[in-house]
């Protein structure tokens, strides 16, 4: 009786690449995203309730962890956002060679940095928090 090789675990057929990488980012920033909300809809629901539950609220936000946490949003909005479009070209089948696959990731993971900056600096001059 002949011996088989038993399979191997799925992780070692594979190896890393940018596609698993993009997305995986894509799942995580999903989920930042649907946490996110939260905090918005804390904002709103505290601009609701009245001045002082307004005035506690934006003191919390305007807190360095909240601050943190909400660029972290902005960045994962933007991700999200821009690989979005980069699958809407997948899905009318545009740019699946390996090259352009290997560009529009790093254009996307570029892009998103740089876009999520430009938000956060826009939206913090806007809101009269300086940058």
């Amino acid at each position: 009786m002949a011996r088989h090789a038993r399979p191997l675990s799925p992780f070692l057929h594979y190896r890393w690449l940018y596609s698993n990488t993009t997305s995986i980012l894509h799942r995580i920033t999903g989920v930042l995203l649907s946490l996110g909300f939260f905090l918005l809809v804390y904002w709103l629901a505290a601009a609701a309730a009245g001045p002082e539950r307004y005035a506690a609220a934006t003191r919390f936000l305007g807190s360095w962890l909240a601050q943190v946490v909400l660029l972290g949003t902005a960045l994962a909005f933007c991700y999200h956002l821009l690989n979005g479009i980069r699958h809407l070209f997948f899905d009318a089948g545009h740019g699946f060679e390996r090259p352009a696959a290997r560009k529009s990731g790093w254009a996307v993971g570029i892009g998103s940095i740089v876009l999520g900056l430009v938000v956060w600096f826009v939206v913090r001059a806007s809101l009269g928090g300086g940058a």
